[in-house]
Order: C-alpha cells, then structure tokens, then sequence
C-alpha cells in the first residue's frame, strides 16, 4: 500500500508541473493577446463566458463542471491581471455579498473598491474611476432593489454581465452563544429574509436595520451582548463566532446582482437583453408593447414596473429576454417594440448567469 500511495504521489507531483508550464504558456499567450488589441478593453465577457461553456462541455469527470468553472475562473482571473488588473466597484464595506458576487464573477486578482452606496458604484464607472460596477438587482424573496432600477434608467451606463448568487445567512457574534444576545444588526432586506426564523427563535431581541450585514457584523464585533445577520465571509473577517447557519426563511433565496461599464458586448451564444420601456397610458398598451417578443419567439423572462420619476402615476417597465440584441428575431422585436413605445432604452445585451 505505501509502494503504491509513493508511486501516485510522484504521479499527481509530475501532473502538477505540466499545469504549471501549461499555465504558464496560457500566461504568456494572455499577454500576446493583450497587445494585439486595439480597443484597450480587457476583459471580454462574451469570450470568458464561451471559455467556460466550452469547458463543462469538455469535462469528463470526476470533477463537477462547477469545480471546472471555479478553477478556470482564477487562472482566467490571473492571466487576465498580466495584461491589466481591473478595477471593480461594489457595494461595500469588505465582507458584503457584493463583494462575494464580485470575486465570483471577476476572480480574485482585482482591484475591489468597496463603496457606500449603489449611487457612488454607477458614479465611479461613469467618471472612470473603476473599470466596471457590481450592483444588486434583485433577490428572490424580496423583489426587486429599486435604487439600481432607477439609476439603470438615469445613467449612461451598459449592463455587460450578470451573477447569481445564492444567499445563505448566519447569525454571528462575538458571544459563543445566543443565550444573552439584546441586539441584532442587520441590512433591512436580510431582517425581511430571516423574518419567519427571528420570531420563531429571538422574537424579544432588539433588531436594528443598519446600511448593510457586514458593517452589522462589526458593530457586533464590538459587543459581546450583540449579533449580526451576515454571510460567514463576514463572520471571518471580523473574527465572530457562527451561532446559526442557514437561517433564511427561503432555503433557494438568491440575489441576481448586475455588471455596469460604459462598453457594449458581442454575442456569447447564450445571452440575454435588457430593456426599458414606456408606454402612452392607454387600455391594452402594456399587451401590444410586448406582443412582438411572442410574435418573433423571443422568451420574455422578466417585466417589472417602476415609476418613471418624469410624471405623477406615469410607469416604465424593465424587461429582460433570452437572446443577444444581434440576433435576428431580437432584433426585430426590438424595432417593433421601439415603434410601440413612447421611450425606449436597450441596456445592454450579455452572457446568461
């Protein structure tokens, strides 16, 4: 047995060096490629996204394909940082989901700037300041974050990309028990998520909406009476013990987070669009705007009202279809629907979460 165990050993240690020469090669190749672009944009979402369909693709085990994505993604990530490391803005502090959907996106061989709010993420990629944006959109329990929705209307900005990401919140505290626990901090929306379990098991705890879970967790950090609702990134980062796991109301609760940037991107093969429309306030208006989707067969997979912000009870709708504003009968829903609308703005078409 140890003969053979020796004998695999130096077999996995020869493999390990062939990938890294392999990965090295992939490195330096990176770098040529870099410096034949003429469009000074580095990251490609469409190509990253081919890169990765055409892995799980290939994988033939024994591997998940999703382990094959999240081991692709941090040598992308890293071959990417050869040719210019990005910088991406994020819904802060350190410790959010925002960053966790960022780092699952981008990789890790980032420039993250944590912000203070979803406005100053839209502002920094708008003047500049970062490469690209990561914004929450929605979350499966809760609807939709209307901040982002106005901002996509409001700003010059392209959606390049789109993650889903599940949520899973602890209750942490620097306590080792929740027996003495008076407070709870939390980001309004998570206190929405976990309602069901906060009354089922500390209904008489003080709870307090703060500006997000992870500045809950360290206000938590610094007393011992106190708790957070955040994700176990947060817990490590501020040195808290985990109390409960897993206390969502919704065990599939998942937040759908946007990537912002000022660049359009080409297909992917599976992509979709987004658009925002308005309609003159007429019976059955909502109907025919929409009825050249059905018409062309292009699937509708989401439409959501938001004041228009221009006239008392006057609506804007956010639609999102499956396919790239490229393709053929995308594109001629798009033109029947532009002739419908009293406004209309394509927000960018990108590769499928």
């Amino acid at each position: 047995m140890k003969k053979e165990l020796i004998k695999f050993r130096k077999e996995i240690d020869l493999i390990d060096r062939e990938i890294i020469d392999l990965i090295s090669r992939r490195g330096s190749l990176a770098k040529e490629v870099g410096s034949l672009k003429n469009d000074g944009v580095i990251y490609k979402p469409e190509r990253e996204a081919q890169i990765l369909a055409s892995l799980k693709k290939y994988n033939k085990g024994p591997l998940q394909p999703e382990s094959i994505v999240n081991i692709f993604k941090a040598i992308i990530s890293n071959c990417r940082a050869l040719e210019k490391k990005l910088s991406i803005s994020f819904l802060g502090p350190l410790g959010t989901f925002s960053e966790e959907a960022t780092k699952q996106h981008f990789g890790e061989n980032i420039d993250g700037l944590p912000v203070n709010s979803i406005d100053e993420v839209f502002n920094h990629v708008q003047s500049d300041a970062t490469h690209y944006g990561v914004v929450p959109v929605e979350n499966s329990t809760e609807g939709a974050v209307s901040r982002t929705l106005d901002l996509l209307l409001l700003k010059d900005l392209k959606i390049c990309g789109e993650i889903t990401l599940p949520v899973h919140h602890c209750l942490i505290s620097k306590a080792k028990t929740s027996k003495n626990i008076k407070t709870i901090y939390a980001h309004g929306q998570s206190l929405a998520q976990c309602h069901d379990w906060l009354i089922s098991n500390m209904i008489h705890v003080e709870k307090i909406a703060v500006t997000s879970n992870a500045e809950g967790a360290r206000l938590a950090s610094k007393d011992i009476n106190a708790a957070a609702i955040a994700s176990s990134q947060a817990a490590k980062l501020y040195k808290l013990n985990m109390l409960w796991e897993n206390i969502e109301d919704e065990a599939k609760n998942s937040t759908r987070f946007l990537v912002v940037s000022k660049d359009n991107v080409s297909r992917s093969g599976n992509d979709k669009t987004s658009i925002i429309v308005a309609t003159k306030n007429r019976p059955g208006a909502i109907a025919d705007l929409v009825a050249p989707f059905s018409k062309n067969k292009v699937s509708m997979t989401k439409l959501e009202s938001r004041p228009s912000k221009i006239g008392m009870w006057e609506y804007v709708f956010f639609i999102d279809v499956e396919g790239h504003q490229s393709d053929k009968n995308v594109s001629i829903s798009l033109q029947q629907v532009e002739k419908n609308a009293s406004f209309m703005k394509i927000l960018g078409s990108y590769p499928a979460s």
